[in-house]
């Protein structure tokens, strides 16, 4: 018998059949004799629906308030699949956030995880029922509160550490983690096993399958989650004997000396922001992004450029795309502070990055990547690193042909007989 958390997104519970075919995934595991906690995100395109219609209420809404809206949701369809789980003769029911408690900080609309009480849920699944658990709220103080966009895989990692789950499974619309996009790359590979190390870089340069947040928690709990998909059949094997890939410690993968490179990711939501003839001197950054973190903008590549003969330097670095008109609101306003002389921007580029912990042992990870990019002509604007991570920013038009290069470069293409 195992315990295990289950948790389904928005396209898996969109609408009452696909809500009928989780509740069939459910029953088989706890046919099995498991214990199951499922969480549920809100169906696809409901959250978006109910972020609206508080904006159209008031563009400066009470955050109080909107987590109190968009946290409804999940609320739904924990209700609904604890009713369908029922119908098939499965002992189920909802434990909203505040019922469990989830407590969190008090950041209404992006709050914090801080501790789950699981005394009630532990006395549930001991009486053989399924705990179906809304994805995304919590409670501070008597108040609904949500955990921000993506919330309900970090609701589903947190509860498997509170409860120590022996794992976390994952359904998603793909049925795992892959070497790089196969839309792009259709000879991409389904990964067995990925480190918490590579799954938190990959998502974090734009690999969707996992939020960012989730492995960051499952990392710091050693949390063993699974990715997996929703949409195979009913008659497809157990979870735990066909598995999709699992997240977890290096301890886990046997062959980490031999796995140079683990993927490629690449993420188009990046803007290139240049500031020229800065002062060189003293504190001259950090005026540039002290701002930029005080109006919450995150800015990721930086590069200052060889200083000029006439005591300045240029400053280049990269934003989401999405913040890029407020990044140059906020850096025009601090102009005469910053002393720069001329702001240039560019939304058209894009971020490729290779990933995998076999960097720590091999040396020409980055000069294959050079080279391989030279080749094909693709320019290279700017160039970040980490222990396990290299990448690039280019135009974003080259972005597919960068990946496939790439991808065959380090050697992830899948052979003919393993495709």
């Amino acid at each position: 018998m195992a315990r295990i958390v289950m948790k389904f997104g928005g396209t898996s519970m969109a609408g009452i059949e696909r809500i009928r075919s989780v509740a069939a995934r459910v029953k088989r595991e706890a046919d099995a004799g498991n214990e199951v906690a499922v969480v549920v995100s809100a169906m696809a395109g409901e959250t978006d629906r109910l972020v609206g219609f508080c904006r159209e209420a008031s563009p400066l809404y009470d955050p109080r308030e909107y987590d109190v809206v968009v946290s409804a949701g999940e609320q739904v369809t924990s209700g609904l699949l604890a009713i369908t789980l029922q119908a098939m003769g499965v002992k189920a029911r909802s434990w909203l956030g505040w019922q469990l408690p989830i407590h969190t900080s008090d950041a209404f609309a992006k709050a914090r995880i801080g501790t789950i009480d699981t005394e009630a849920l532990n006395d549930s699944l001991a009486a053989g029922e399924v705990a179906v658990i809304p994805g995304f709220q919590g409670v501070n103080e008597g108040r609904v509160t949500t955990l921000g966009r993506g919330g309900s895989d970090t609701s589903a990692v947190a509860v498997a550490a509170a409860m120590q789950a022996d794992r976390c499974d994952i359904y998603t619309d793909v049925d795992g983690v892959y070497t790089t996009d196969p839309r792009i790359v259709p000879r991409a590979r389904k990964l067995n096993k990925v480190t918490y190390e590579e799954m938190l870089e990959l998502a974090s340069v734009g690999a969707k399958v996992l939020q960012t947040r989730s492995v960051g928690l499952a990392m710091k709990e050693k949390v063993r989650v699974q990715v997996l998909s929703s949409f195979t059949g009913e008659d497809a094997p157990m979870a735990d004997t066909l598995p999709g890939t699992m997240i977890v410690g290096e301890e886990e993968i046997d062959d980490v000396e031999r796995q140079l490179i683990t993927g490629i990711a690449h993420d188009k939501n990046e803007a290139k922001i240049t500031l020229t003839s800065v002062p060189d001197k003293p504190g001259a950054v950090a005026s540039i992004f002290e701002p930029l973190a005080e109006a919450n903008i995150n800015v990721d590549m930086i590069i200052q450029n060889i200083a000029h003969g006439s005591g300045s330097t240029d400053v280049t670095f990269t934003v989401p795309s999405a913040d890029l008109a407020r990044s140059i609101e906020t850096l025009n306003q601090g102009r005469e502070k910053i002393g720069f002389a001329e702001l240039v921007h560019d939304p058209r580029v894009a971020k490729v990055s290779v990933v995998g912990v076999g960097m720590r042992s091999h040396a020409g990870v980055a000069s294959t990547m050079f080279t391989t990019l030279g080749a094909r002509g693709i320019n290279i604007m700017a160039i970040t690193t980490s222990e396990i991570k290299v990448s690039v920013l280019i135009h974003e038009d080259e972005t597919e042909l960068a990946v496939r290069v790439l991808h065959t470069a380090y050697g992830l293409d899948a052979r003919d007989d393993a495709a």
